[in-house]
């Protein structure tokens, strides 16, 4: 098996899986317990908090979640948005969010051009509430975050960010009043992600109980899962230089092997572990089909089976057959030349028997 989705999720890093052990096993304390077991157990997430918060901005909390799809709707449902906005290639946890917060305010879309980038004067600027992710799960399109934040806060709005894609893999910038993360995108555990909230943005709580993290979300954490969370965020800032050029050399290598095909999305704005790339008349359920020993997606894992064409290129003015014939290849830390070539020469020799 070759595994080139990374951007549905990540293999789990030993480092992570080892942090994770203690807490499985022997930890298994309550971390909301007054005793010294559960003292010790919250002392291991107020670890994995400060090592998840090292790779964001200054001047926030972390609150850790079941995912990013809860924080996106902790952030979005937490307080009153009179008008809220998102750009059209948002994620299916900004979009269903809003359309579902019951708010009863108007909903503005925010275009992208050919590229994907946002076109910021399509910002409404009645809106208090925007939401523009950091890099697209797609397509792999960085936005200038700061530059919209800036806009954002010039018309008194707050700026939420889906920074899942990019969290661990390329700095995040400063701007954002809150940011929403997760573990499984960046070696860590599945079943964990974070909230990053700006001091002195308020939030009221959506999932009412206890409320153990911080008084906004109910619920007992998983000591073991925080622990691996943190143990993937110390990791990946510790090698996202090397991460970085690693990516860069497998997507230059992919890059030329696939020449003839075209690419979704900007070249240059954009994340290098993520390549959006189509071929006119492409089957790709045949070719997936065809090659099913490498792991790569036809769009977004969480809509694919849809049997719709991506909404992202569709944003980007793809006819429906061209979004259709559309495949993600996405590579990372624990991938390898060979495979980057290996899974080239089958999809494009694939890709000949149907089309040639």
């Amino acid at each position: 098996m070759i595994y080139l989705d990374y951007q549905a999720t990540t293999p789990m890093a030993d480092e992570a899986f080892a942090a994770m052990i203690p807490w499985l096993k022997d930890g298994f304390a309550n971390p909301h317990s007054a005793h010294k077991a559960g003292r010790a157990a919250a002392a291991a997430v107020e670890f994995a908090r400060m090592q998840v918060a090292a790779l964001l901005p200054k001047g926030g909390k972390v609150i850790f979640t079941s995912g990013a799809t809860e924080a996106l709707n902790l952030a979005i449902k937490g307080a009153r948005y009179n008008h809220m906005a998102h750009s059209v290639i948002e994620h299916a946890a900004v979009i269903d969010t809003m359309d579902n917060a019951g708010h009863g305010g108007p909903i503005s879309p925010i275009a992208v051009n050919a590229d994907g980038l946002v076109d910021i004067s399509t910002i409404a600027s009645g809106a208090d509430l925007v939401a523009i992710m950091h890099v697209n799960n797609e397509i792999g399109v960085i936005q200038p975050i700061s530059d919209l934040a800036d806009h954002v806060h010039q018309n008194n709005a707050l700026l939420l960010c889906d920074a899942v894609q990019s969290y661990g893999r390329i700095v995040i910038p400063e701007g954002p009043d809150m940011i929403a993360i997760s573990a499984h995108k960046i070696y860590g555990p599945k079943g964990i992600g974070a909230l990053w909230v700006k001091d002195g943005v308020n939030l009221e709580a959506v999932q009412h109980g206890g409320g153990q993290e911080q008084g906004l979300r109910s619920g007992t954490l998983s000591p073991a899962l925080c622990a691996g969370f943190g143990a993937a965020a110390q990791l990946a800032g510790e090698k996202m230089a090397d991460d970085a050029a690693h990516v860069g050399a497998l997507w230059a290598r992919a890059v030329d092997l696939f020449q003839g095909w075209s690419i979704n999305g900007s070249v240059n704005e954009r994340y290098h572990g993520n390549l959006n790339i189509r071929r006119d008349g492409l089957d790709v359920a045949r070719l997936m089909s065809d090659v099913r020993d490498i792991m790569f997606s036809a769009g977004s894992a969480c809509a694919s089976g849809s049997g719709r064409p991506s909404h992202v290129l569709s944003a980007l003015g793809l006819e429906e057959g061209e979004a259709k014939s559309s495949i993600r290849l996405g590579f990372g830390r624990y991938n390898v030349m060979q495979e980057i070539e290996d899974a080239a020469a089958q999809i494009i020799a694939a890709a000949d028997a149907q089309i040639l």
